[in-house]
């Protein structure tokens, strides 16, 4: 028996691999939202980094903090195009939960470790988590199906729904500023029937609307909050860019790493509209309640100002409402787009590009790489029992080097460098 359906949505979007009809009378996407709140994957995003270690200051955001800002914003975005506000939240939930430690620098380890086995990326080992690492269901066969999450709600997680064969050459960065040197995939060869199960009767390649409003709720959450912590860590001097030297030093970042057309011009202005604002600081940062209040309430009027500027743009083209699935776009006005990456190049500028966190990205790499050979040379023994019964059921070295590279995904960044001490330098 199916579970009731949530409205505009039918009874393809919301089955599941294996039939699981609610107990509890709840709708389907209140129920993966449910699933995920309550995975050990998500609570391990708590110990991942964002864009600085989560050690390294007790305001800055990990990546489950990060998690967390990014489905409050998916979800009133959502409300605004009339699709499944649940549906949106579980997909930003998950959004995250196949990053490595370390992040995108973590991701580029992995890759390079897994290149001859169809590689790493954080999407991709999203929907393999979901759809197979995750305990919670297992099919007649006895093998896991994840967390056995709708059709929809996996769809609504898939950010790139193609293999690594159809993805393009990486280019630009990532909204952490580290270089895209991973290709873009949601999905390895090996997961490829629970993903052709997803994706059956939708158009190869399109991304559904849930997984736009996913995409931008990241981007906004992603400039927003890294220019309000690089100003409370001390990095970030909103006022200093009333010096038109830095403006320029800037400006040269946002082409380089973000918006290689943006000409200095549309930066000034961009830069213009959102320092206007009422909150936007007129003073130095001092760590103060008045100080931190005001930038506070800062990022809510800019979060306010982009969703807002979606909302206006949904009604004034007269199209389809309620927008869902694939019956249209998400509408991100230019002006959106050329203010998120302004405030994102500030962050760039003076956060990602300082030299002491420049240096800390080779050794950060180094211990993921040496973790994984380790790893793989000492087998069943290093492994956690998770995944102990998956690499004795490989067949070839290949097999047994994904479970090894899903091992160390699985871990956050203090219990990389933990494992490493362990089976590394006391090897």
């Amino acid at each position: 028996m199916a579970d009731q359906v949530s409205a505009g949505y039918d009874e393809h979007d919301t089955e599941r691999l294996v039939d699981a009809p609610s107990r509890a009378g709840r709708l389907p996407f209140e129920r993966d939202r449910a699933r995920i709140v309550h995975s050990a994957a998500l609570r391990r995003l708590a110990a991942k980094t964002q864009v600085v270690g989560p050690q390294s200051n007790d305001f800055v955001r990990n990546r489950l903090t990060h998690t967390l800002e990014v489905a409050q914003i998916g979800r009133e975005t959502a409300r605004v195009l009339g699709c499944d506000p649940d549906l949106v939240e579980a997909a930003c939930l998950a959004h995250d939960l196949g990053h490595p430690p370390y992040g995108h620098n973590g991701e580029r380890a992995l890759d390079e470790v897994a290149h001859e086995i169809g590689g790493f990326e954080g999407n991709a080992q999203t929907f393999r988590l979901l759809t197979r690492l995750e305990p919670k269901s297992f099919d007649d066969a006895g093998h896991s199906v994840g967390l056995n999450l709708t059709r929809a709600t996996l769809d609504a997680a898939s950010k790139y729904p193609w293999p690594l064969a159809d993805a393009a050459q990486p280019s630009g960065r990532h909204g952490d500023g580290l270089p895209r040197s991973v290709r873009k995939f949601g999905v390895y060869d090996d997961d490829l029937a629970v993903f052709t199960w997803m994706r059956a009767g939708r158009p190869a390649g399109q991304v559904c609307l849930e997984a736009q409003v996913m995409d931008f709720a990241d981007d906004v959450a992603y400039s927003v909050h890294d220019v309000e912590d690089g100003v409370v860590a001390g990095r970030v001097d909103l006022a200093d860019l009333a010096g038109a030297g830095l403006r320029a030093e800037v400006w040269a970042t946002v082409r380089e790493w973000y918006a290689p057309d943006a000409d200095d011009e549309l930066l000034e202005a961009a830069l213009a509209r959102v320092s206007a604002l009422s909150a936007w600081p007129i003073s130095r940062y001092d760590g103060g309640r008045p100080n931190l209040a005001r930038l506070k309430n800062l990022t809510s009027q800019l979060i306010n100002r982009f969703c807002r500027a979606v909302r206006d743009a949904v009604a004034a083209d007269g199209s389809t409402y309620p927008r869902l699935r694939y019956s249209g776009d998400l509408p991100v006005p230019a002006q959106v787009r050329e203010e998120i990456a302004v405030l994102k190049g500030i962050a760039a500028h003076l956060v990602m590009r300082a030299d002491d966190r420049m240096a800390l990205l080779g050794e950060q790499r180094a211990v993921l790489t040496e973790l994984t050979e380790v790893m793989v040379k000492t087998g069943e023994p290093a492994l956690d029992p998770l995944f102990r019964a998956d690499f004795t059921a490989a067949a070839n070295d290949e097999q047994r080097l994904r479970v090894v590279v899903d091992q160390v995904a699985s871990l956050t960044d203090s219990s990389a460098v933990h494992r490493h001490r362990a089976l590394v330098r006391g090897a």
